[in-house]
């Protein structure tokens, strides 16, 4: 499936790549690591035949600019997401967050001043300890892990890819998700997002998740081995008036494991009055 992002939005670090589809209501997908909005390839225009869907690559994943020095971090991901916001003109957009895209959105909620009509958190880093096991292994030795022979690097990043779904890829799915760290420049970028996303840029938003008074849901694969469902539960548990979905058979990449079942929740009725 070929997934294009015709549009660029420049930053102090260098450019970002989005489109949109459709038209209505406003609603931004975001991704999460060490995926791209091709995740959303499925969903994306789906949802576009009722609304008008922004699709975005975070900085330095996907089609985005790749290159040293730049500030790939979650605070630096906020702060582009508010002033994509704002470029875009879009007034309080639905938003829906997956893994990392999650503490991306809430930042920008929280700490950007950004405004949401709604929140939907897939299988979401919003709190908790979760940079640890493999992704604290990645960030404390990168400069060794950048140093892999290109094979091995590809095979690092297709294991932890495999790891991410509990049904098994489509044909050529995998291939499109490792292609962005391949070669020189892919490989680099892959290890910076690991030293740059640090615990700290999450720990921040903790106090805050009971400032969220968007309506919120979350929605999580029961089998997501990334992030365990106790990651569901506290931000349940956090965010006042959240609705919790389980996804039964699905791993931390609903969108491949169950994209009927996604697309189901994403397309229903969610506007309610604001939690005050």
């Amino acid at each position: 499936m070929t997934w294009h992002l015709a549009e660029r939005f420049e930053t102090s670090d260098g450019y970002v790549r989005w489109a949109s589809l459709g038209e209505g209501d406003p609603v931004v997908l975001l991704h999460g690591s060490p995926f791209s909005s091709y995740i959303w390839r499925e969903i994306a225009p789906a949802l576009a035949c009722t609304r008008k869907v922004y699709v975005w690559d975070l900085l330095g994943f996907g089609q985005s600019e790749q290159r040293e020095g730049q500030d790939v971090g979650l605070a630096a991901q906020g702060r582009i997401f508010a002033g994509l916001l704002a470029h875009w003109g879009v007034s309080r957009p639905s938003v829906v967050a997956h893994d990392v895209g999650g503490a991306v959105a809430l930042r920008a909620l929280l700490l950007e001043g950004a405004e949401y009509g709604d929140l939907t958190l897939v299988d979401a880093v919003g709190g908790g300890e979760w940079g640890t096991g493999y992704f604290k292994l990645i960030r404390e030795n990168a400069h060794v892990f950048e140093q892999l022979p290109d094979y091995a690097h590809e095979s690092l990043v297709a294991s932890h890819l495999r790891h991410a779904t509990h049904t098994g890829y489509g044909p050529g799915v995998l291939d499109a998700y490792i292609d962005p760290w391949r070669g020189t420049e892919g490989q680099a970028a892959f290890y910076r997002q690991y030293r740059q996303f640090a615990q700290s840029q999450t720990d921040v938003l903790e106090p805050l998740l009971g400032d969220v008074t968007v309506p919120t849901r979350i929605i999580w694969g029961s089998e997501d081995r990334l992030l365990p469902p106790e990651f569901a539960e506290f931000l349940h548990a956090r965010i006042p008036h959240a609705e919790l979905t389980w996804v039964d058979g699905a791993g931390h990449t609903i969108q491949d494991d169950a994209p009927a079942r996604l697309l189901s929740h994403l397309a229903a009725d969610f506007r309610a009055e604001v939690v005050v």
